[in-house]
């Protein structure tokens, strides 16, 4: 198998177009997570030949930037560590912080974490309108230029505000939701990230597990998994949801005799210059990476694909109720 790689400016090795997403890692939101087996999923990520770990601070606020620091001790360098900043907490409250001083309280703090003596891409978490991005822009460049950071990145920013953060900083990549199901940056983010160079990368590409096809109606969340409150995991929109994966699958298996989950990233891969994150929690989870590559969707099918998505999911919705507040001016 041959890992398809993408070029992003600033960093020295070949990136894959498939990386792994740590939120799930961290625990919290998704329920707990077992630290070995995470570490174990982590290096085995590494060992098919997945070289991009996305992780950020909020995830288990810290634990999964330690987890990952730890699983990557003697093998940092055929890694590629993309992490993020600028959001907050306070007894788990979330807000979102982009101003210099926190950027440079947070960037310390993951090299800490990380256990490593450079962040590869940097990426501002959720844009913060209280701050002006150029202000953010700048603070990140001067990490950059202190050899801190190698690349910069922002994540679920418009085209307008990538505009004005750019104007102070070289941007190299963004990082939106993107999957089968939540498609709304082929609007504005993808074709701005044509023009201007940028790498995408697709976070949420099996859509909070939707599209692993491990799915049934009776699968149900515990805990403080976020799934619990989000609208595509609830009746009746769940149904529809369930009902185009039925749909995906029987196309994935009788045209290619491959699964959903690798029709899902393959379809990802094939939008424009994007990068899959996908999340694994346990290294049996990682066999299906072997799906994703040597083969490609007809353009026939990925007519077919839309049309059976509009065909079963007759109220859809987007990723929004994940976006956290920003904070509240003091007085």
């Amino acid at each position: 198998m041959t890992i398809q790689t993408a070029e992003i400016k600033g960093i020295p090795i070949p990136v894959s177009r498939v990386g792994l997403g740590t939120w799930a890692i961290g625990g919290w939101m998704w329920g707990g997570a077992d630290d070995q087996a995470s570490i174990a999923t982590i290096r085995g990520t590494i060992e098919r030949g997945i070289n991009l770990i996305d992780t950020a601070p909020v995830y288990g606020f810290g634990h999964s930037e330690e987890i990952v620091g730890r699983a990557l001790e003697g093998i940092r360098d055929r890694t590629v560590i993309a992490t993020k900043m600028a959001l907050q907490w306070d007894g788990g409250n979330i807000t979102r912080n982009s101003s210099a001083a926190r950027i440079r309280q947070e960037v310390e703090d993951s090299l800490r974490r990380l256990r490593t003596d450079r962040i590869d891409l940097y990426q501002v978490h959720w844009p913060d309108t209280t701050v002006p991005f150029e202000e953010t822009a700048a603070a990140l460049e001067t990490l950059r230029r202190q050899g801190k950071i190698l690349a910069i990145g922002v994540s679920n920013y418009t085209p307008a505000q990538m505009d004005a953060f750019a104007s102070a900083a070289p941007l190299v990549a963004v990082q939106s939701p993107y999957n089968l199901f939540e498609r709304g940056i082929e609007a504005d983010v993808l074709p701005y990230a044509r023009d201007k160079g940028l790498v995408v990368l697709a976070y949420g590409a099996l859509c909070r597990g939707l599209l692993s096809g491990r799915m049934r109606s009776t699968t149900t969340f515990s805990g403080d998994d976020l799934r619990k409150a989000d609208p595509k995991f609830q009746q009746p929109r769940f149904g529809e949801y369930l009902a185009a994966v039925d749909a995906l699958s029987e196309l994935a298996r009788e045209t290619y005799g491959k699964s959903v989950l690798a029709l899902a990233v393959r379809w990802v891969l094939q939008q424009g210059p994007t990068i899959a994150l996908w999340g694994a929690r346990r290294p049996d989870q990682l066999a299906a990476i072997d799906e994703v590559f040597g083969w490609t969707i007809s353009t026939a099918d990925l007519d077919r694909i839309d049309a059976l998505l509009g065909q079963h999911v007759r109220h859809p919705i987007g990723p929004e109720f994940m976006a956290p507040p920003l904070r509240t001016p003091k007085a």
